[in-house]
């Protein structure tokens, strides 16, 4: 059955491929209206349609993938909860629904409202406002904000006077997304305590059905994706970094096939812990914001662009892709010898690395004047600087670090010891990172440990009360750090999933002692951490790194200095990388010993340079690295004159002949392509009924190559 479904899907969506929004815009804009009845208003964009009704209580009936015309939703729920000085309430929903198996539109006026529910009272339309106040100026594919409409509901409940309760929708032009996020006003003479808001409440179809069975082994909603900004613990991936999405029974569903009622098929969102915090009169509460990304495959790639495209669109900063040199310095004046190799080779941007002989946290002026002097050497090259900092683990003190709940002592932190970040340290670091960033004018940051989730249960740390309200505290100082500094157009590298909330890349995911393996078996492993970590990121969202010294142990086998005498397997390294479009961390005191060496770097550079819009395209995985045969990725966008470019790589000691399998519906082609390899001449080629062309390739032992598709 599924298999069927998918060809299905495949199938209609090769039919009507001027329509897939993944090959081709979308016309139709978002727009926000009320039904000809007046008794629903509706989220419409072309891809999704969402729909409440408006009384006697605001309430989703309507939930559909206007491209497949899948149904979401099988049961009317309340549009969010509250638990408020340890009561619970519900936001909006009706009551009345007897078959929560689906949800016919002529039950809905039969429905009634809970007197102890909040209350619909209006709602506002407006144009979508920024995400963030982002500033660009590196090279990136986007620059441009995401448009769209925001709709906002307003609820209040006649037991609560003064306390406002807004429910927030945002729906985007061209891509079938929602953002929801929820909002508390106090305006009452008194605090209330906010013990935890669940933003999002939603009776799904569910997926398959079993009579007994566990749910954690059940397949969820395959035409849904949520994601919220509140992830974090060093996965360098969202769905092992999520803490919001809690997949759940639903009792009220008597009919379902389970004889335990226990079908996974309701979903709520909010943070396992807190927030925790006492929201004081005139003040007013943000919940995290939950992006919701209809479906319309199980095929793992195109899920994967579907979320890459999410991605370009809502959060443009993460398009930025500056070419960047990983320096180990001991003093100053090696710092400005590599600002002058960048010149020479073509880098845009120098990162003190860890090991550096920077502190940015030591503000004293004599620091301070010294980074601004580097700063304004570089500015005058046309080269961007960034500094490295780390963050978490690491001990601060005994009154600073994380307090262990379960000891109340310090340690057993994520990290083992880690600071506090609403601790007096804490709140001093972020300080020290501003006033770095405002008086050297630095342009990048790499923050190494960002907070990554530890509650602390210290009741001295001024930035939180105590355990309850420590993690939400914590989250919003990292997060309130790092969109300032995206405002201040400061490019953010950081090992933990902050995307939402400012950061512009993340590692590959990759094991650090790796480095230190022969320089043979890191080419390999570097194509496999490529492949393996750019199903859900784009090329910009994630780095790789290559030792040129020594890291994590190792041998001479393991590094490229002196690098003129590893030109070969420098400017492979090099070309895997900048042929996926993943920036790496080349990391040493120098790109360059020789002259030969320096025109390898410049050449390389320069070539990525020429193509690099397409090499900042959405990678189609062909085949992993295993070192037995080819591997491969193929680069699309159709919107370019290159609509593709596919790298192909020969590990083993002999010349290779094969004929190969290119899949070109992606980058927008249909029954020709053009294709040549390197700067040769274009051949025609004609495309199969799935969009692909058969292309015979020649590699030398140990070699690889690379095609231009028009």
């Amino acid at each position: 059955m599924r298999i069927w479904l998918f060809s299905l899907i495949i199938l209609s969506t090769n039919i009507l491929s001027a329509q897939d929004w993944l090959v081709h815009p979308v016309s139709s804009k978002a727009k926000v209206y009320e039904s000809t009845s007046k008794k629903d208003i509706v989220l419409d964009n072309g891809l999704l349609q969402r729909t409440f009704r408006l009384r006697p209580n605001l309430a989703c009936v309507d939930f559909k993938n206007t491209t497949t015309q899948q149904q979401l939703l099988r049961a009317v729920k309340p549009e969010a909860s509250l638990v408020l000085n340890g009561h619970t309430y519900n936001i909006g929903g009706l009551y009345g629904q007897k078959e929560n198996a689906y949800l016919l539109p002529e039950w809905i006026d039969s429905f009634t409202s809970n007197n102890n529910y909040f209350y619909f009272t209006k709602y506002e339309v407006k144009d979508l406002p920024p995400f963030l106040n982002a500033q660009l100026p590196f090279w990136a594919t986007n620059k441009k904000n995401a448009t769209g409409k925001l709709v906002c509901f307003h609820f209040i409940h006649p037991s609560l006077p003064g306390i406002e309760i807004e429910v927030n929708y945002e729906i985007y032009d061209g891509i079938p997304v929602l953002a929801k996020w929820v909002a508390v006003k106090n305006f009452s003479n008194q605090s209330i305590k906010i013990n935890r808001v669940v933003n999002e409440i939603l009776g799904l179809v569910e997926e398959e059905s079993a009579v007994i069975g566990a749910t954690d082994q059940m397949q969820k909603q395959f035409g849904i994706y949520f994601e919220s900004n509140y992830a974090f613990n060093n996965a360098m991936r969202y769905n092992l970094s999520d803490q919001t999405l809690h997949w759940k029974e639903d009792s009220l569903y008597t009919s379902q096939v389970n004889y335990n009622y226990q079908t996974p098929c309701l979903v709520e969102v909010y943070p396992e812990y807190g927030p925790g915090i006492d929201l004081q009169p005139k003040e007013t509460f943000s919940s995290i914001k939950t992006f919701e990304l209809l479906m319309d495959s199980y095929d793992r790639q195109r899920r994967g662009m579907a979320i890459q495209k999410m991605y370009r669109t809502i959060a443009p900063w993460v398009t930025a892709n500056p070419i960047f040199m990983h320096l180990v310095s001991k003093n100053d004046q090696e710092v400005f010898n590599a600002i002058e190799q960048c010149v020479a080779t073509g880098y845009e941007s120098l990162i003190l690395s860890f090991g550096s002989h920077i502190n940015m946290e030591d503000n004293s002026a004599s620091n301070l004047l010294r980074c601004k002097k580097m700063a304004d050497y570089a500015h005058k090259q046309g080269i961007k600087i960034g500094c490295y900092s780390l963050f978490s683990s690491r001990k601060i003190s005994e009154e600073d670090d994380v307090i262990n709940p379960l000891t109340g002592k310090t340690g057993g932190a994520f990290f083992g010891n880690a600071p506090c970040f609403g601790s007096k340290w804490g709140l001093a670091y972020s300080q020290k990172i501003k006033q770095f960033y405002t008086e050297t004018g630095f342009d990048i940051w790499e923050n190494d440990g960002p907070y990554p989730g530890d509650r602390c249960a210290s009741t001295n740390h001024p930035g939180h009360k105590g355990l309850e309200d420590s993690q939400w505290r914590q989250m919003e100082i990292q997060k309130e750090l790092y969109r300032w500094l995206n405002g201040k157009g400061i490019y953010i590298n950081a090992p933990d999933w902050y995307f939402l909330d400012g950061t512009n890349k993340i590692g590959l995911g990759y094991r650090e002692v790796n480095f230190s393996l022969p320089r043979e078996q890191q080419k390999i492993l570097n194509r496999q951490n490529i492949f393996d970590g750019t199903w859900d990121k784009t090329p910009s969202m994630a780095w790789g790194f290559v030792p040129l010294t020594r890291y994590q142990g190792g041998g001479p086998e393991a590094i490229l200095e002196p690098l003129s005498e590893h030109l070969k397997d420098y400017k492979q390294l090099m070309m895997q990388y900048y042929g996926a479009g993943v920036q790496a961390c080349y990391r040493g005191p120098r790109l360059y010993d020789t002259e030969a060496t320096k025109k390898v770097v410049a050449d390389v550079v320069s070539w990525y340079k020429k193509y690099r819009n397409i090499l900042n395209g959405d990678i189609i995985h062909l085949r992993r690295a295993d070192g037995r045969d080819w591997d491969g990725w193929l680069h699309v966008d159709p919107t370019l004159k290159e609509k593709g470019l596919f790298m192909i790589f020969n590990p083993t000691d002999q010349e290779m002949k094969r004929k190969i399998t290119i899949p070109l519906y992606f980058a927008g082609l249909k029954n020709m392509a053009r294709i040549r390899e390197k700067e040769g001449a274009l051949n025609s080629y004609s495309l199969n009924r799935n969009h692909e062309a058969e292309v015979t390739i020649s590699l030398p032992a140990k070699g690889y190559s690379w095609w231009v598709v028009e």
